[in-house]
């Protein structure tokens, strides 16, 4: 980067409002080029505004704090974009109804699941126990799973790439998963997507209909709570 260059980052860095800009900038490339690659599952619209913005930040120098004094707003937003969720799921609220047994073993199945996949891989590598503590709230929420992995003493910080990380595997991969195992139900679709993959996964599972959307959105939230309440039991059930 060449000297007026560089004088004009410097000026337009100073204004939080550039990184809220290259945030959703970021993010509506992406987005075109899903579409424009016919949804092709590696063009994931996260996945690709996060490479975009990594690569940027890198380039110019920028740290983390400098960008997220711009892109803060977008952060703030997730909170009402989360509570506007309970409104597909209030429509489908029927079908929720009808499925409630299913849904409370498939919870308790998948959050386990999650926990125990996580940790057993980590153990299997002799991954140092803060490390295994960290992994294991990878299937939830970042805020949640960051205030999780804080509590049990693990590393926040690398909770939040393996939170991303997860989201976006599972969002990839889901169609060719579904499609192998045969899985046609559009609940038991949207349901696996949310446990697994969270905010990510649940965006993924609107974009194949509003009856998936519904119960992943469902998912999200009931493992959030679940592995809230099960991982602490766990922690101190194998410390002791």
């Amino acid at each position: 980067m060449n000297a007026d260059l560089q004088d004009i980052w410097v000026y337009l860095s100073a204004s939080p409002l550039l990184h809220l800009t290259l945030t959703l900038a970021a993010y509506a490339a992406g987005d075109w080029l899903y579409e424009k690659s016919g949804h092709w599952p590696i063009c994931n619209p996260v996945l690709l505004a996060v490479l975009m913005l990594v690569g940027l930040l890198t380039l110019t120098g920028t740290d983390y704090h400098t960008y997220f004094q711009g892109a803060q707003f977008v952060h703030f937003m997730l909170g009402p974009a989360t509570v506007a969720l309970a409104v597909p799921l209030y429509r489908q609220f029927d079908r929720v109804k009808q499925s409630a047994a299913a849904i409370v073993i498939s919870l308790l199945v998948g959050s386990l699941t999650a926990i125990v996949s996580a940790v057993a891989v980590a153990w299997a590598l002799r991954a140092a126990p803060q490390t295994l503590v960290s992994l294991a709230p990878k299937s939830v929420t970042a805020p949640v799973a960051m205030g999780i992995a804080e509590k049990l003493h693990g590393l926040p910080s690398l909770t939040a790439v393996m939170v991303i990380a997860t989201g976006v595997l599972g969002a990839t991969i889901a169609g060719g998963v579904f499609r192998v195992a045969r899985i046609r139900d559009p609940r038991a679709r949207g349901f696996a997507l949310g446990l697994t993959s969270h905010g990510i996964g649940t965006a993924r599972a609107f974009q194949m209909d509003e009856l998936s959307g519904a119960f992943s959105a469902l998912a999200m939230g009931l493992n959030a709570l679940a592995t809230a309440l099960l991982l602490p039991l766990l922690y101190h059930w194998f410390a002791g």
